[in-house]
């Protein structure tokens, strides 16, 4: 039987032998589960135990885990949160239960070679006494009758002399009853164990993922749909997501990453090395992790990222297949470790940063190369590490969790990234890097904290070839405002489908304010660094220069790139000028050429001039590549003085939203309508047409092929589902074709009681 039939095939198998017992593997799968287990070893003489009954539901309600669907099956899973009582019913045949001759005993159990001074053991022995010592599992009768007993189970908090948290992981359960020292009966039964961070524990500040503000639980573990802003600073959107921590295929999936991780089972517990695993293994660039990450286009032998509605399709074909998905980007990584983490009980948020930096050499810097004509070059010819790059935007996800390991102050969110870009300790993954820790620039704190500072915080430095300097090239201008524009995440408790009133800007929980003294002693915090902030710039002389920033551009309109140009000098200037416009790919990559000028001109004393380049739309419709991202340059050298000038600013061309209508008062378990609208805004056919919608209590994802678009035709489709539960819903839309990506839609719905 292979690893992924384990985890989901054998998830509602009822135990029946102790032979059973022995598939079980240390935190991996959610199989061999049962909540009621049987067995028929009638003897008149002993005490033997018959059954065992795990309450999963009212366990469940207790743990807040209801919500869980794999506890809403014909053969539920039960789902609990450590160091949290429990109970279970233990039910005898033979003769009545005497607790002054019989010894019960539970002994809980996970991984190939338990062990009780590593965490993954631990004994209860039956007793009727009350206890609350939180060091070790304590079980205790709480109500018996003749043939049966109702147990309350303690788990321990944690074991103070190792400092070990309770692992997450599926445990076993065995029931042992000695009359005379005689094993006479035992009652195999997994389930698994969750991170303790619901409203449970919110009066036990000793877990390491206890957040004080237990409100915030509500949306960084219990929402199951948010959103990731997307797009260029000035142009972002929230884009919808289901994360679907709750759907069936959700802790399976995770298992089974989870049992494909390096994290020693005693480590299990920490959620600093679950988190650090979790960023490894939602990508598949080291191990058989869950997504394969594409940024080149081309999606035809799989899903184009811009087509994934939320999580659980991607870990439903992860489940499905025990491979990779394809494909993902920087957003949908993180989508995929929000479901994770919140699957697992982690406070987990998703966060962009516009204007995101990918500092390839660990200088704190982003360095941009001009020949000595001014020709900007697309590569770094002095670092043999690789180029650096300025993504558009950038997403990863922020987790909460105290930090022993580090000085107190550098607790709370803690910054992780699955998005494959360098390696860390040899593979890819980054962090958890303390939040505080980035805007503060101790870089020597685990884990990649210098690489987050350089994401957020780097600044962009301009050199041009110069054979007098002794780099060969002298640096023209350092802008310390152009990366990290904006870091954002959702705002708590807000959802607003159709606009931005649920953005949160948390800009400064990464970094001071941009100028400030201790902004600027961040980026001195490593030796590199501080060897490249002590090259002098040019001094700026007596013309002033302001290329005006676009923000967005609609699909079809022209646009222009304009400098203003001031002399404030008493004489007249030469410029030599360059201005240029590309299309990109979201990660900095140029894709194509799409107009470019170059030309002389003076400028009189004290005069101010203007230079504009016109873009018509038949010059760059052809040329776009997904999302339709632009960037355009400037770059300027006055004659007298040989003072240069660079800028650079990204845009994009906007393309229309989804327009999702709901057909009447949807009834929950009653069919309802739901059109899908948009314009095709291009002068050409769009082949290979899918609209997919999903959402929480809703309906599962459903994709719908449809027809060829004919160009700038209007576009409405129908389709039909079944609610299934009642109250206020949201619905996920999407549209996604060979030529057009990342049209999409939201809407909220109130779903009624069906009343008959």
């Amino acid at each position: 039987m292979s690893e992924k039939d384990n985890c989901r095939g054998l998830a509602t198998r009822t135990l029946t032998s102790v032979q059973d017992f022995s598939l079980s593997t240390s935190i991996s799968c959610f199989y061999n589960t049962s909540r009621y287990t049987n067995f028929d070893m009638s003897n008149d003489e002993q005490l033997v135990v018959s059954s065992v009954h795990m309450y999963p539901m009212e366990n469940a309600k207790l743990h807040h885990t209801d919500r869980f669907e794999v506890l809403h099956r014909d053969n539920p899973t039960v789902v609990l949160r450590r160091a949290q009582p429990f109970h279970l019913v233990i039910g005898f045949s033979g003769r009545v239960y005497d607790l002054k001759k019989d010894l019960v005993q539970l002994v809980f159990t996970y991984g190939n070679r338990p062990n009780i001074i590593k965490g993954t053991k631990a004994i209860c022995t039956m007793s009727d006494k009350r206890r609350d010592d939180v060091k070790a599992w304590h079980a205790r009768t709480v109500g018996k009758d003749e043939n049966s007993m109702n147990v309350e189970v303690k788990p321990q908090r944690y074991m103070a002399f190792k400092g070990l948290e309770n692992p997450i992981s599926v445990m076993t359960l065995s029931v042992k009853q000695k009359a005379k020292n005689l094993l006479t009966g035992r009652v195999p039964i997994n389930f698994p164990i969750a991170f303790a961070v619901t409203l449970m524990l919110m009066s036990d500040p000793d877990d390491q993922v206890y957040m004080p503000d237990e409100r915030l639980l509500d949306e960084y573990v219990l929402n199951d749909i948010g959103k990731i802003w997307v797009g260029p600073y000035g142009s972002s959107k929230g884009r919808e997501w289901i994360f679907g921590q709750f759907d069936a295929v959700a802790l399976p999936a995770v298992d089974l990453m989870m049992s494909r991780s390096n994290v020693a089972p005693v480590n299990r517990g920490n959620p600093i090395y679950v988190t650090r695993a979790i960023s490894k293994l939602v990508n598949s660039n080291d191990d058989l992790g869950v997504l394969q990450g594409r940024w080149n286009g081309n999606y035809e032998d799989g899903t184009a990222p811009a087509a994934w509605t939320g999580s659980v399709p991607i870990l439903e074909e992860y489940l499905d297949t025990g491979t990779e998905v394809k494909y993902g980007q920087c957003w949908v990584f993180a989508g995929v470790v929000a479901t994770v983490c919140r699957a697992l009980g982690i406070p987990c948020r998703v966060v962009s940063n516009l204007v995101s930096a990918h500092d390839a050499n660990a200088s704190l810097t982003i360095d941009r190369y001009y020949t000595a004509d001014m020709e900007m070059l697309d590569y770094d010819p002095t670092n043999p590490e690789g180029d650096d790059s300025i993504w558009n935007y950038h997403v990863w996800n922020d987790v909460w969790m105290a930090r022993p390991d580090l000085p107190k102050g550098y607790g709370g969110w803690q910054a992780i990234d699955a998005t494959p870009q360098e390696t860390s300790d040899g593979v890819y993954q980054c962090g958890p890097a303390s939040v505080e820790a980035v805007k503060c620039g101790a870089v020597g704190f685990n884990y990649d904290v210098s690489f987050l500072l350089s994401t957020v915080n780097a600044d962009l430095v301009r050199w041009k070839e110069d054979d007098s300097s002794e780099y060969n090239y002298s640096k023209i201008d350092s802008n310390k405002y152009h990366i990290g524009r904006m870091i954002l995440t959702k705002k708590p408790w807000i959802y607003d489908p159709n606009g931005d009133r649920d953005r949160d800007d948390v800009t400064e929980q990464y970094k001071n304010k941009e100028g400030t003294k201790a902004e600027r002693l961040t980026l001195r915090a490593s030796e590199r660094a501080k060897r490249f902030y002590m090259l002098p710039a040019k001094s700026r002389e007596d013309i002033d220069f302001e290329l005006v920033n676009l923000d967005e551009v609609k699909l079809g309109d022209g646009f222009s790139i304009t400098v203003n140009i001031h002399n404030r000098s008493d004489n007249e200037r030469s410029v030599q000028a360059v201005l240029s416009a590309a299309s990109i790919y979201y990660t900095g990559i140029k894709a194509h050429v799409i107009k470019k000028a170059t030309g002389d001109f003076k400028v009189g004393p004290k005069a101010k001039e203007m230079l504009r380049l016109t873009v018509k739309p038949e010059e760059y419709l052809e040329k776009l590549v997904e999302y339709c991202n632009m960037k355009i340059y400037a770059i300027a050298t006055v004659v007298e003085t040989n003072e240069t000038w660079g800028e650079e600013d990204d845009f994009q061309v906007m393309k229309p939203n989804l327009q999702i209508k709901i057909n009447g008062i949807p009834v929950a378990q009653k069919p309802c309508a739901v059109s899908f609208s948009f314009q095709n805004p291009l002068k050409k056919a769009l082949t290979g047409c899918i609209f997919q919608y999903a959402g929480p209590g809703l309906v599962k994802n459903t994709p719908i092929p449809y027809r060829d678009i004919q160009p700038e035709e209007e576009v409405k489709v129908e389709h039909s589902f079944i609610p299934q539960r009642a109250g206020r819903q949201k619905l996920v839309g999407t549209f996604s074709s060979k030529e057009l990506l990342d049209i999409t839609g939201s809407v909220e719905i109130e779903v009624a009681e069906d009343e008959e």
